[in-house]
């Protein structure tokens, strides 16, 4: 059976999110990280179902508090007890794919924790839950070498829904081959046909100064259209994003002539976001599309202005709203890490 990934931007049934809990995550910050997601809610919930895996019934209480005082409407929203160690869900949750028989299923990938944490156990059982709740069809994805399940996360990959998948070097094919040891190119392009319904792969080369995922793809670059890609540039040569984003940049224009015709938008990063001299993933790339928003992170920095507006000309159908993400960012992600939607999959070739 054949699948196809949709675009992000085509119709969801829902979005599937997880109320935060783990301190850790979110030093010294996360009194205030449920309010930023109550706000994330609240916008999305106007035009999709918003499902919340909340850790226990306290934080399930929690997170009725903090919606009811956004004034979201209780029938807009549902909370499921479902235990997580993180609340990444774009990476521990299943890819929603349109099965070429009619209807969807879940593409359960192996969840590692990005090769950096041990207590991974209950976010690797997500799929189950989420399988469980929408009574979807699982498909485990294999690597096509046959040496076991294949490992990826969500924010690994980006897809134009017609069958193109962008995604970084850095991410799948570092020196450390961290998710699917001696994996290659080839191997990554076979297992993009195989799930997502790939004929072409667009490989970028390395994500974005402070992530810590290895070189996530949707922090840097997004498909907003069949045929538009909007790509965090730097142009300060004394960036740590500059050389990368030059990069990027080129192999998108040399690439588009094969993808055919595809126009490659800039969106600026905002200026340095730091965590203790650390340096943060802030990028507006790490936006999540939903029906008839986008939801985009922002920094208290001149240049939201410019990321917003950028935002609203290539997706005009689309309120285009900022959420702010100083704080959410603590984390190593922002909106599209914490997001992952729920196609409207019906009739077959849909």
């Amino acid at each position: 059976m054949a699948y196809r990934m949709p675009a992000e931007w085509e119709p969801h049934a829902a979005t599937w999110i997880a109320w935060p809990h783990h301190e850790p995550d979110w030093p010294g910050k996360l009194d205030a990280i449920p309010w930023v997601y109550a706000e994330i809610v609240r916008a999305l919930a106007p035009t999709e179902t918003v499902h919340v895996l909340c850790q226990d019934a306290a934080i399930q209480e929690q997170a009725r508090a903090a919606l009811v005082a956004h004034g979201v409407a209780a029938d807009r929203y549902l909370l499921h007890l479902v235990p997580t160690d993180r609340v990444w869900l774009r990476d521990s949750a299943p890819t929603v794919v349109a099965r070429d028989a009619g209807g969807a299923a879940l593409v359960r990938w192996r969840f590692n924790a990005w090769a950096k944490y041990d207590n991974y156990a209950q976010d690797a059982r997500v799929g189950d839950a989420v399988a469980r709740i929408t009574g979807l069809p699982v498909i485990e994805a294999a690597r096509p070498d046959g040496r076991g399940p294949a490992v990826l996360e969500g924010g690994a990959i980006d897809t134009n829904g017609e069958g193109i998948v962008m995604v970084t070097e850095e991410c799948l094919l570092s020196d450390q081959q961290i998710r699917n040891p001696g994996l290659d190119r080839d191997g990554y392009e076979q297992l993009f046909r195989d799930y997502l319904g790939a004929r072409q792969t667009l490989w970028l080369g390395a994500g974005c100064a402070g992530d810590d995922t290895h070189g996530h793809v949707d922090d840097v670059a997004r498909f907003v259209a069949p045929d538009i890609v909007v790509l965090a540039y730097e142009p300060d040569p004394a960036d740590d994003n500059h050389a990368s984003s030059e990069d990027n940049l080129r192999r998108l224009q040399l690439a588009a002539g094969d993808a055919g015709a595809l126009q490659i938008v800039t969106l600026p990063y905002p200026s340095p976001v730091t965590m203790n001299g650390q340096r943060l993933p802030a990028s507006y790339a790490n936006f999540y599309i939903a029906n008839g928003i986008v939801i985009v992170p922002t920094f208290n920095d001149p240049r939201d202005r410019d990321a917003l507006a950028t935002l609203g000309r290539v997706m005009p159908d689309r309120r285009v709203v900022g959420i702010h993400a100083v704080d959410l960012v603590w984390g190593y992600g922002t909106l599209h890490c914490l997001t992952q939607q729920e196609p409207a999959v019906g009739a077959a070739g849909q």
